[in-house]
């Protein structure tokens, strides 16, 4: 007797062997057939009981959504679409699911009907499926790192600093509601909180990564981070993981090299450990896509945009190249674009980003040498005095995956770009320290890995990649 997941039963496949199986209920047909599924693979396995000797209360409890425990012996299949089933010898309810009032039927569901019950969207196979590929995403990302050479860093969730200077944080406070301590010109009185300052939530791990990297050499931090970001839309999250690696020694040259080694070896082992998800989630978004006008139509499947990262050299592109091309291109001369390119400068958006991969390069792009007045302070500045060594990764479908730079490793360089944007020496003594004791040319960048799950499984909205979203208005689960 074997007591084993169905993804292991189907793969070794052998005839008569005596097998248990726990699992839930997907359907129930002609009092005969029960499609079990306990979460190992997309596929079901088909369960045929004999129903004349089954008691009758016991088939009204077979219903969609029940956990059962069935024995068995595997048999070839007699019917259509498997290639084994389980002939039923004992069957037992281990919990029951009321029909009437279970909301995860087999019948196709909005996803938005499907978020409202994100606590049971998992059981449907698109879910299942992208949650897998998650999974073996999340592990793809550590094996790359720790077999080359990283240290695994937990950065602080809790922070003072604001490493994106964008102010768009979620603060974090153990004051009473209108009962915080004020100073004499009225101001909240910061000194008096729990931790003796302002402090937030994480927007990124990178500050901190670079201090560790500067003495562990090859660092990495895979942990949530906090936007309060208004933005109720399809690419945006309020929480996220982000995947930022530090390297002490490396210089944006190396940076590029990283970012393309990694994302092409993080899609080539679920490409590997994945392909019955990949291919179900693959022919979903093909169905999905006959539904569309011919014009907002994929030209590529999802499989072979996975193979396109994966298969093609990333392109290198500087800003100033990119500006040009966009200029010139026949969207923006005829005015197709949302934004329009018509200076040196311009933030770039992602249907800028999405032309320059699909129908530009026709590969991924990695575009370097951005204007300084567009990235973080931390950033290189170039000899030019107008760009710094920043870096972003363009896919298809999907624009940004990836952004990092070579960080500014000259003290004084880097006071006087606080200055210039008011930030305050105080608050980053330690950062500035690092360019005082033993500074060395280091780099890293940044990666949202719900960015990333969502341009391996297809979904069109990232609330779909994450088991519980939290956006604007909605932490509910």
């Amino acid at each position: 007797m074997i007591e084993s997941n169905i993804a292991k039963i189907l793969e070794s496949g052998t005839i008569l062997q005596e097998v248990t199986i726990k699992g839930w209920v997907r359907t129930f047909r002609s009092n005969r057939f029960i499609a079990v599924n306990d979460g190992s693979t997309i596929k079901n396995i088909q369960c045929v009981i004999d129903f004349e000797n089954t008691p009758e209360d016991l088939l009204k409890r077979i219903t969609t959504g029940a956990a059962i425990a069935i024995k068995g012996t595997l048999s070839e299949s007699q019917g259509k679409g498997q290639s084994v089933e389980v002939q039923v010898t004992e069957i037992e309810i281990l919990g029951d699911s009321n029909p009437d009032e279970y909301p995860i039927q087999p019948k196709k569901h909005s996803f938005e009907f499907l978020r409202e019950n994100a606590h049971l969207r998992i059981r449907t196979n698109t879910f299942s499926a992208v949650m897998r590929v998650r999974s073996a995403l999340s592990f793809g990302v550590h094996k790359y790192f720790q077999e080359n050479g990283f240290n695994y860093l937990n950065t602080p969730i809790i922070t003072g600093s604001d490493a994106e200077g964008a102010g768009e944080i979620f603060k974090v406070t153990t004051f009473e509601d209108n009962k915080a301590p004020l100073t004499e010109d009225g101001k909240i009185d910061y000194s008096k909180e729990f931790f003796g300052k302002e402090t937030n939530l994480t927007v990124s791990g990178q500050l901190e990564a670079e201090t560790y990297a500067m003495a562990l050499g090859k660092v990495y931090t895979f942990g949530p981070t906090f936007r309060a970001e208004n933005s109720n839309t399809t690419r945006h999250l309020a929480e996220f993981w982000m995947i930022e690696p530090e390297v002490a020694f490396m210089d944006l040259d190396g940076n590029m090299d990283l970012s393309e080694d990694f994302i092409k070896s993080v899609l080539t082992y679920v490409l590997e450990k994945c392909i019955d998800d990949l291919e179900f989630l693959d022919n979903r978004l093909t169905q999905e896509d006959k539904t569309k006008p011919q014009a907002e139509r994929s030209e590529m499947s999802l499989l072979e945009k996975l193979r396109f990262v994966v298969d093609n050299n990333f392109k290198r592109v500087s800003y100033t190249e990119a500006i040009d091309i966009l200029r010139n291109c026949k969207p923006n001369k005829k005015k197709k674009f949302k934004y329009l390119i018509n200076e040196w400068g311009a933030d770039l958006q992602s249907e800028h980003e999405r032309f320059l991969v699909e129908k530009h390069f026709k590969c991924p792009v990695i575009l370097f040498d951005y204007p300084a007045d567009i990235k973080a302070f931390y950033m290189r500045l170039n000899d030019d005095g107008k760009t710094v060594r920043a870096m972003d990764v363009l896919f298809p479908g999907i624009g940004e995956i990836a952004g990092g730079a070579q960080r500014e490793e000259r003290y004084d360089v880097l006071v006087e770009k606080m200055k210039a944007l008011d930030i305050d020496e105080k608050e980053l003594w330690w950062y500035l320290d690092l360019r005082k004791f033993g500074t060395a040319v280091h780099s890293g960048f940044g990666l949202g890995f719900e960015r990333l799950v969502q341009f391996t499984t297809g979904m069109s909205n990232i609330k779909d990649v994450i088991p519980f979203p939290r956006t604007p208005q909605n932490a509910e689960f």
